[in-house]
């Protein structure tokens, strides 16, 4: 009955700047400026993500300015974390890395960033090759919907099947992304239901009932009663 929800890929960046295991320090620090980005899925072989690079993971590097010089050229030790020292993407990189389905939902996209506290996540297909990222930004593009566009969904999707004439009689406005439903159904056990299937459209951010207190009157059936006084 209800629209499918929109997933990742519908509201993803294609166009993405990505980096090798071997791609400098100098490298990184100039992909991020020139790209207005603030971490860099880091790939290998055909694209599969294995590892994010971000603005944080390159602080340490920058405080040697004003600390010991020397230890960029100390030996690290092979499980050591990345530090001041740290010369490539594949030494810097937080890895694994923390990506999602293209096919996932826009509200579980949206956990796993909120969970892990970043702004960007790297959208991978089902073998782990980068297909796009998605941001913060992009998963509220759906609040941008037209109104009438909602107005028309929630007609179509939900009013026509739960609250369907001449039973029901409602009215579908929608201002600012806040969907009111006005008029009158016969089975007000039914409005905690229609809030639930409303709220869960693309770009919805609320829903109200104006009701009016008055049944709904049942249909007439064309047919005469049978029996009774008066008839052969």
């Amino acid at each position: 009955m209800h629209g499918t929800p929109h997933i990742v890929s519908d509201v993803m960046t294609t166009t993405v700047v990505s980096v090798g295991r071997e791609a400098s320090f100098k490298e990184l620090v100039q992909l991020m400026r020139d790209w207005r980005v603030s971490a860099l899925p880091v790939v290998e072989g055909e694209g599969r993500v294995v590892g994010v690079v971000s603005e944080a993971d390159l602080l340490p590097t920058e405080e040697l300015r004003d600390g010991d010089p020397d230890r960029c050229a100390r030996p690290r030790r092979a499980d050591a974390p990345a530090g001041p020292g740290a010369l490539t993407a594949g030494e810097l990189m937080t890895s694994p890395a923390l990506t999602v389905p293209a096919n996932a939902t826009l509200a579980q996209a949206a956990r796993v960033m909120a969970r892990a506290k970043v702004k960007r996540l790297p959208v991978t297909d089902g073998v782990g090759v980068l297909q796009g990222v998605v941001s913060r930004a992009d998963l509220l593009k759906v609040f941008l919907r037209d109104d009438e566009e909602i107005a028309e969904e929630v007609r179509r999707e939900i009013v026509s099947y739960l609250f369907p004439a001449p039973d029901s009689v409602l009215r579908v406005d929608v201002h600012d992304g806040v969907v009111t439903l006005v008029g009158r159904i016969r089975d007000t056990s039914l409005v905690p239901v229609g809030a639930r299937l409303v709220r869960a459209v693309e770009g919805v951010v609320d829903v109200e009932f104006d009701l009016s207190p008055e049944p709904v009157a049942a249909a007439p059936t064309g047919r005469e009663p049978t029996g009774g006084a008066g008839r052969p």
